[in-house]
């Protein structure tokens, strides 16, 4: 009798071991290109990880405004109230460090008389809603939400935060190649994605807060208004928010004592007189 040969079919473990070594190399290719993406920032005077150059982020800001418009109720109609806001941001730009970037700014009065807040999109389109901009007493407050806003542009947040999101997805993507796509492992690296990304979201806000200072006092402006706008938010809020660990904003006290800290190193000798409250 002839004698069948029989194939000796691979093993659960060469396949797992196999996979492993495909996430492997997804996890190091994801790194490499992420470490390749390093940038000096002359504003914020760091060294950090973008993922596009300046005119894709005007180019991605422009496309994305009249989205953002329609989100909270299209343009304000009053012409008097939007060319102040005009008026403040362009002055933040024109008397600070943020003229000689590349960046074009455009500042939007939206018509959203519920939500209060205020964004930017990267590459310069800045926007404040109406429900936010009617808390103000004074131009100093509307001065350090733009200049905080400003600051997310020119520190490029945005194009950093993208670069961040595809290095944690390339990880992410790896985690589930090497696991065969197991629920629990997934979950796990998800869960992990997102932490890191809030910490870097909460980050990137008291950077802001610390840009906004300065461009505030080389505008003219008292930064201490800033500290009265972090008043006006923690009011719109209810006095509630989420533990900071789980937020992308800092607290409020922290906020504060960034601010304060920033004026301080600013004045040492004290806010001099003068300065547009």
């Amino acid at each position: 009798m002839r004698r069948r040969s029989v194939r000796a079919r691979p093993s659960r473990t060469s396949f797992r071991g196999g996979r492993l070594w495909v996430g492997l190399a997804l996890v190091a290719l994801a790194l490499i290109s992420y470490q390749c993406s390093a940038e000096y920032n002359p504003v914020t005077g760091e060294k950090q990880h973008i993922a596009m150059a300046p005119q894709q982020e005007i180019a991605l800001g422009l496309r994305a405004a009249p989205q953002m418009m329609q989100q909270y109720g299209g343009l304000h109609p009053d012409a008097r109230a939007q060319a102040l806001v005009d008026e403040i941001g362009n002055r933040l730009v024109e008397r600070s460090e943020v003229r000689d970037t590349p960046w074009e700014f455009e500042f939007h009065l939206l018509a959203d008389g519920q939500t209060v807040n205020a964004f930017a999109l990267p590459g310069g389109q800045v926007f404040i809603t109406a429900a936010l901009f009617n808390r103000f007493d004074t131009e100093g407050q509307l001065a350090g939400v733009l200049g905080h806003e400003i600051g997310h542009v020119v520190a490029r947040h945005g194009a950093q935060r993208m670069a961040k999101d595809q290095l944690t997805q390339g990880i992410t993507g790896a985690v589930l190649v090497a696991s065969g796509g197991g629920g629990a492992e997934a979950q796990a690296a998800m869960m992990i994605g997102n932490m890191i990304n809030m910490s870097y979201g909460r980050e990137d806000e008291l950077e802001s807060d610390r840009l906004g200072v300065r461009f505030m006092a080389e505008a003219g402006y008292d930064p201490r208004a800033l500290i009265g706008v972090m008043e006006i938010l923690h009011e719109a809020a209810g006095g509630q928010s989420p533990p900071e660990f789980l937020s992308t904003h800092p607290s409020t006290p922290n906020r504060v004592a960034t601010i304060g800290q920033a004026i301080a190193e600013l004045y040492p000798d004290g806010v001099p007189e003068g300065l547009k409250p």
